[in-house]
């Protein structure tokens, strides 16, 4: 198609086009400390080197408690790889206030300094030009009679690129809400088959994004690039930045009793620290002090003149808010009200829309269909939101367990977690139930699933996207869901931990995958697989980022890069393809040429009796009733008379057979539409040259006749 290499053209500039700058620099605003001594703080420290004009401008403010002269030893760090290492003498760079270095105050508004074109050639420029700089210049402070370290600052660096755009996020969620959308139309339009698979395609865009937020919140220390490039998805775990709603959160933990953090409002006087990779131990020079930060205090040795400088060490998922401009304590109370406002802004667009169906019921009753099965539509929607949010909901959940921001949030969190977990453990069951009744019924585990609208309408959201036999896959998935949720919530603590475990989830849920091939069709099996092989991968390449293979830094600084390349280029490619499938089937006056018919069993059940050709034909029309009658009435009126209400074993042979009961079926919602309600129905028209006029004016070709896989 003449329009993939476009849209990849075009998506691959909007990509990159914020990494391309003119100007090649490298600056740092945060300092740290590597050695144990407190001969030297700092409240403040800027530097800038600008390769063109060979100028390396700095200032800083700190207190000493050390006199005599000193000399610097500069150590700068690209990629795990040792670019510079130069001596440094104040004297020499007439440098006030550290030649000779005095007790006190130190006060070096601004510096500059003039390199040497050698020593400038030795930076590498790879540091100039790959984002999200993995970089850093450690500085010793030595004396000049002994010759020993007095004391180790270090700063991290960066050169003014970096993957975490604020337009990706935007774009993949506009991508994957326009996926969902033209599933609905496309499903309006009465071409289901090509809406379950741009609706399954599209779910599996959405989850893969949650994945990529989820290893974002793995506690471990990651390269800077790959950190950067997770935060772009975690509006997928409901981590968006809105100044109100801080507010309300902040306004709420307080008034239950809690104590919001105040970092953000602090950056002045509090320096924060991403979690860093180090060959020693933390411990070793940093004090944990209690929730709701890892805070590191270091306090100077001098007396009156002493100053205290908070250092403030984040990891996972408080990293993952402190780059999203979100106080610590705001965080899970930020993606609960999220979620309920979700899931609150769908149920009143589906209230409007069956307002307006009433409506225009009074002109016609071209949608009371929709009318009389509106209490199941309403169910199916909300499992599906649900659903949609159980892996974001279970993460920020179990987390607020362990950090107990106030009473009443650590309530929210209980009742939510429990509230979804019961709601889709239920509909698990549910399945699974159904599945084992129509067996014993009908040897098939197809029949009730597909044959009866109420069933479908309100589980079939955790079923049509797998093969008919396949319908057990649900319970994998929901229990790789908490799982992996569990990891991630509860054991912020332990990045290791954290890593080995999701390579042994990751693994496990590639082999189910790749041997059980439970999707509806190849291409779908081929998508998902895809997914899940990558997840495996990402959860591979934590082990190097936690460095328990002791590896070089050099190694995991390449992983780091290795792991944005791909990660990028595969969310590229899955977006290419939902869109393409997407606007095809919204332009396309028959998208379903483009698909294989689904001939699974379960179209025995679902499609018209006309159009009975798989092997199970004999028992699809039996079930039916007689294949000739063609003025059949379902016994599937609503919910009491439904298998899914448990009713179906009671239901006798004569039940099924031909009737000219003029009760409606119940509106099928349409699986493959993941939140609204399809224009489907239970049975596709006949041929009005066959039927009698009293089906005619039954079951006549409107919009809201036409269900998922009725009329493949």
């Amino acid at each position: 198609m003449r329009l993939m290499p476009i849209i990849f053209s075009l998506f691959l500039a909007f990509l990159l086009s914020p990494l391309v700058s003119a100007t090649k620099l490298i600056e740092s605003n945060a300092l740290d400390f590597c050695q144990d001594s407190s001969n030297f703080t700092a409240t403040f420290f800027s530097v800038t080197f600008t390769p063109n004009n060979r100028s390396l401008a700095f200032a800083f403010d700190g207190v000493a408690s050390i006199s005599g002269k000193v000399t610097a030893e500069l150590i700068l760090t690209t990629y795990g790889y040792e670019a510079l290492r130069i001596e440094l003498d104040p004297c020499e760079m007439n440098l006030a206030g550290l030649c000779p270095m005095n007790s006190g105050p130190i006060d070096v508004p601004r510096a500059d300094i003039l390199v040497s074109e050698d020593v400038a050639k030795q930076i590498p420029d790879i540091a100039y030009m790959v984002p999200n700089l993995d970089a850093k210049v450690r500085i010793y402070i030595n004396s000049t009679d002994t010759g020993k370290s007095i004391t180790c600052i270090e700063a991290s660096l960066s050169n003014g690129k970096t993957v975490y755009q604020k337009g990706i996020g935007w774009t993949t969620a506009i991508i994957s809400g326009f996926g969902l959308a033209a599933s609905a139309i496309t499903s309006g339009l009465g071409h289901s088959n090509t809406a379950a698979h741009v609706a399954a395609n599209a779910l599996s865009l959405f989850s893969f994004m949650q994945s990529q937020a989820m290893f974002g919140m793995i506690s471990v220390a990651m390269p800077p690039i790959v950190e950067a490039w997770t935060q772009n998805f975690q509006w997928s775990m409901g981590i968006i930045h809105i100044g109100f709603l801080e507010n309300l959160c902040t306004w709420y933990q307080r008034s239950t009793g809690g104590t919001p953090s105040t970092i953000l409002s602090k950056l002045s006087t509090t320096s924060v620290e991403i979690l860093k990779r180090r060959k020693r131990s933390i411990g070793a020079t940093t004090s944990l002090m209690e929730r709701p930060v890892n805070e590191l205090v270091k306090r100077s040795g001098a007396a009156s003149e002493a100053a205290t400088s908070l250092t403030v060490v984040v990891r996972g998922i408080q990293r993952v808010g402190f780059a999203a401009g979100i106080e610590q304590t705001n965080i899970f109370l930020t993606g609960l009200i999220f979620f309920v406002s979700f899931v609150f802004v769908v149920m009143v667009i589906v209230a409007f829309f069956k307002a307006g169906c009433e409506v225009l019921t009074k002109n016609g009753d071209k949608f009371s269909n929709f009318q009389n099965g509106w209490k199941v539509v309403a169910r199916g929607i909300l499992f599906r939101l649900i659903l949609i949010g159980f892996p974001q909901m279970c993460v920020l959940c179990l987390w607020e367990f362990t950090q107990h921001d106030s009473t009443a949030e650590v309530l929210l969190a209980v009742t939510m977690f429990l509230s979804l977990l019961g709601a889709v453990g239920w509909a698990a069951f549910k399945v699974i139930l159904l599945a084992k009744r129509s067996v014993v019924m009908h040897e098939n585990p197809a029949y009730i699933q597909y044959s009866d609208p109420t069933c479908l309408n309100k589980w079939g959201f955790l079923y049509v996207q797998y093969r008919a036999t396949a319908y057990y896959f649900v319970v994998p998935a929901l229990v790789y869901s908490f799982i992996k949720g569990t990891l991630i919530g509860l054991s912020q603590p332990a990045g290791v931990v954290q890593a080995v475990a999701l390579v042994v989830v990751e693994a496990a849920m590639l082999i189910a995958e790749s041997v059980l091939r439970p999707w509806m069709d190849k291409k779908t099996n081929i998508y998902n697989i895809t997914i899940a092989a990558i997840n495996f991968v990402n959860a591979f390449c934590l082990l190097f980022f936690s460095e328990v293979f002791n590896q070089p830094g050099l190694v995991t600084s390449i992983m780091g890069v290795i792991f944005f390349v791909y990660n990028a280029a595969s969310m590229l490619v899955l977006l290419i393809l939902v869109l393409i499938a997407s606007i095809h089937a919204i332009v396309s006056k028959n998208p379903d040429t483009h698909y294989q018919p689904m001939r699974a069993d379960r179209d025995s059940f679902i499609k018209s009796l006309s159009q009975l050709t798989t092997e199970l034909d004999a028992l699809g029309a039996t079930t039916h009733g007689d294949p000739e009658d063609t003025s059949f009435s379902s016994p599937f009126n609503d919910d009491s008379d439904s298998f899914s209400s448990g009713n179906g074993a009671s239901i006798r042979r004569q039940n099924l057979q031909a009737s000219h009961d003029t009760t409606l079926l119940a509106p099928v919602v349409d699986p493959s539409v993941p939140l609204f309600p399809s224009a489907g129905w239970g049975l596709p028209s006949y041929d009005r040259s066959t039927s009698p006029a009293p089906y005619r004016s039954q079951y006549n070709a409107s919009l809201w006749q036409r269900g998922a896989g009725y009329d493949q």
